[in-house]
């Protein structure tokens, strides 16, 4: 029977500012003298929302700004009430929806552990078994009767982090905690999480912007799209929606007019005329097979003379993780560059990467390493498996890397 259960919930707010007692009063008197009232419009941050959630699974929910994530977590853990359809929770919620939340400024961080910890329905014995443990994980025994006021914002979400992952609850509510902190915090929350998941079987709902920490997470992945589920399964298959459609977004932002590409920085050296992408036949394409060449070839225009130019070019995920570079400075390829119109053509003679959609990014530099032109999300280069059967490659990962077996 599954722990959580939403039916054909909705969730509505009334758009605009909050009306004072005058305003209220007049349309009060407008309706009760059967006067027509303009209302303002509703907003559906949620729009008719169903799933069910087995004990034990870990969940991931993504999504644009303004989809729906936060609201959906608030109505899981309580907070807010649905304004149509049901929800049914079993079992105790530790809910970790904004940093800090519920903690009393004024008081310490010792009176705000106990505090929270009763809100979550704890006994105050068994607060102060895990007290220390609470403090320790947090890093916070020097600052622990310090008022929560003076407290840093990761100071904050250590102690509120270390109560939630502390309080034994069945189902644990996360609204993007991950990735608050340093990084040496945030792999103490990771291992936090790995040893709740594999140890205690605890149901995990986690909501976050970093995809790829969420891909390695959870067992199942939700996609919000304006108060809808877009997309509900398997992590990989969902977040390369979402990342396909990131993507796009970010390419149509930029405006190709009169033949000339718009930078994202520029000197005014260089003008950037056209970027191809052509297979070994020198045929535009915007898809490619893996392990297949690729070229690319730019006309650009110099408004003045140029020594020892380095030109880079890449490829990146949407989330603009640089998955290949390459530049001619490796291969002491530095022209010198008249002004006028000019030609490079660079070809990859293996492309590794995994089947998705990519992004092509190009770095025109000065011998100084100071960027004359540079831009990413140019194109979209879409790597497709070709001759390679697709389910035979591993689930994670970004690049495929021949390799030799050798069993005995």
């Amino acid at each position: 029977m599954p722990i959580i259960e939403v039916d054909h919930v909705s969730k509505e707010y009334q758009l605009g500012a909050m009306q004072g007692l005058k305003q209220g009063l007049l349309k009060t008197a407008a309706r009760l003298t059967g006067k027509s009232v303009a209302e303002r419009p509703l907003f559906k941050a949620l729009d008719d929302v169903g799933f069910s959630i087995e004990q034990g699974e870990v969940v991931g929910i993504i999504g644009h700004n303004g989809a729906g994530k936060s609201t959906l977590l608030k109505l899981l853990a309580g907070i807010s009430k649905p304004t149509s359809g049901s929800i049914r929770v079993d079992g105790r919620v530790a809910p970790l929806i904004e940093v800090g939340a519920g903690f009393i400024p004024d008081f310490t961080g010792r009176e705000n552990v106990y505090l929270n910890g009763a809100i979550m329905g704890m006994s105050k014995d068994y607060i102060a078994r895990k007290f220390d443990e609470i403090v320790d994980f947090a890093e916070m025994a020097e600052f622990i009767d310090t008022p929560v006021k003076r407290y840093s914002s990761g100071m904050k979400v250590k102690l509120a982090f270390s109560v939630a992952t502390s309080i034994s609850s069945e189902i644990l509510i996360i609204d993007e905690v991950l990735a608050v902190g340093d990084l040496a915090f945030q792999q103490k929350c990771i291992e936090r999480m790995e040893n709740l998941i594999k140890r205690d079987g605890r149901t995990v709902i986690i909501v976050g912007h970093n995809i790829r920490q969420l891909q390695r997470f959870c067992e199942r992945i939700m996609l919000l799209d304006h108060g809808r589920i877009s997309r509900d399964g398997n992590p990989s298959e969902v977040c390369g929606v979402f990342y396909d459609e990131a993507q796009r977004k970010n390419i149509a932002r930029h405006v190709i007019t009169e033949g000339a590409i718009e930078p994202q920085r520029s000197s005014g050296d260089i003008t950037v005329n056209s970027i191809e992408i052509l297979d070994d036949a020198d045929i535009p394409v915007d898809r490619i097979g893996l392990h297949e060449p690729l070229k690319i070839r730019a006309t650009f225009t110099c408004a003045r003379k140029l020594e020892r130019v380095e030109f880079n070019v890449g490829l990146h995920t949407s989330d603009f993780v640089h998955v290949i570079s390459v530049g001619n400075a490796l291969y002491d390829a530095l022209p010198t560059l008249e002004p006028g119109t000019h030609q490079f053509t660079c070809r990859l003679s293996d492309v590794p990467l995994r089947p998705a959609n990519y992004a092509l990014r190009l770095l025109i530099a000065n011998q100084y390493k100071q960027a004359l032109w540079s831009a990413e999300n140019i194109r979209q280069v879409q790597i497709a498996p070709g001759r390679y059967d697709i389910t035979k490659l591993p689930g994670l990962g970004l690049v495929d890397v021949p390799a030799e077996w050798n069993f005995e």
